[in-house]
């Protein structure tokens, strides 16, 4: 595998491959990787020829300066791990080399950025569109694949590669969950064990709701997710929403031949956890 750290390597190898005609597959992300990480190198060595990761902690999509501060850097480890996974390329940038310049672009992502994750971190979807944006013109993959745990994310990707007119297809790649249902993600190992366990009651109580919104209504689960939330001092609801799963307008009602999908967000301690499960 190949480590560099310049956008410019990056081009020149890339436009080197795709002379020998193959499909580059590309996995961004912000490092401190998991299975799931590992899940989209395997996707995306099925669907192309040559698999580039890039890992980057982006600073323009964190809007709490502590959050960017704590977030886990482990490089020895996910390099091992790339290499085990048969990653081809891995691009390991430094700030300068992203934004050699301020980044002063503004994003509109229409109702998309008016709501859930939107609503509570502003200003994050400008900074996923900003380094998005930056790597794909750039690398100029054929595949790019993202985890549907950011389920929001990866509808603002899939606008931002068609307002821009990028010839990249945005795949969406199923969410890896530990065994106990929690969904795999980098924040996880930020908390403590007690913690942990808490966590672990999050994609149970959204199981037991999509039960209750089939039989009672989106309003019965909602006070059943913040009634439990409620009982735990150590968590606290941020959101959790049920909505049509293509536009994620809000639904009340589920309506027939439609699927939808129940987002949530909920601190546990001081960490921030998001997940959401299909509903047919």
């Amino acid at each position: 595998m190949l480590v560099v750290r310049k956008i410019k390597e990056i081009i020149t190898l890339v436009a080197e491959e795709k002379l020998k005609g193959k499909k580059i597959g590309f996995v961004p992300t912000m490092g401190a990787l998991h299975p799931g990480h590992i899940s989209l190198i395997e996707i995306s060595r099925k669907q192309t020829d040559f698999t580039i990761c890039s890992i980057f902690v982006n600073p323009t999509q964190f809007n709490n300066a502590s959050d960017l501060t704590h977030y886990p850097r482990t490089p020895e480890k996910d390099i091992e791990l790339l290499k085990s996974a048969s990653c081809d390329l891995l691009y390991m940038p430094d700030v300068n080399d992203v934004y050699p310049e301020k980044d002063v672009r503004e994003f509109d992502f229409g109702y998309l950025d008016t709501i859930l994750e939107a609503a509570h971190r502003p200003g994050h979807f400008n900074g996923v569109a900003q380094v998005v944006s930056i790597l794909l013109k750039n690398i100029q993959p054929d595949l790019a694949f993202f985890g549907s745990k950011d389920y929001q994310q990866v509808m603002i990707v899939k606008s931002l590669v068609k307002q821009l007119n990028l010839n990249t297809e945005i795949v969406a790649c199923p969410i890896l969950r530990e065994a106990d249902g929690l969904a795999m993600s980098s924040r996880n190992m930020r908390l403590t064990g007690e913690e942990r366990k808490i966590a672990a009651q999050i994609p149970k109580w959204m199981q037991e709701a999509v039960l209750i919104i089939k039989n009672e209504g989106v309003d019965a689960a909602k006070r059943f997710v913040l009634q439990k939330v409620d009982q735990v001092p150590e968590m606290k609801l941020d959101y959790y929403e049920v909505c049509e799963a293509e536009t994620l307008m809000p639904l009340k009602h589920l309506s027939p031949g439609k699927n939808a999908v129940s987002l949530i967000a909920v601190f546990v301690g001081k960490i921030r956890l998001i997940d959401n499960w299909m509903i047919n």
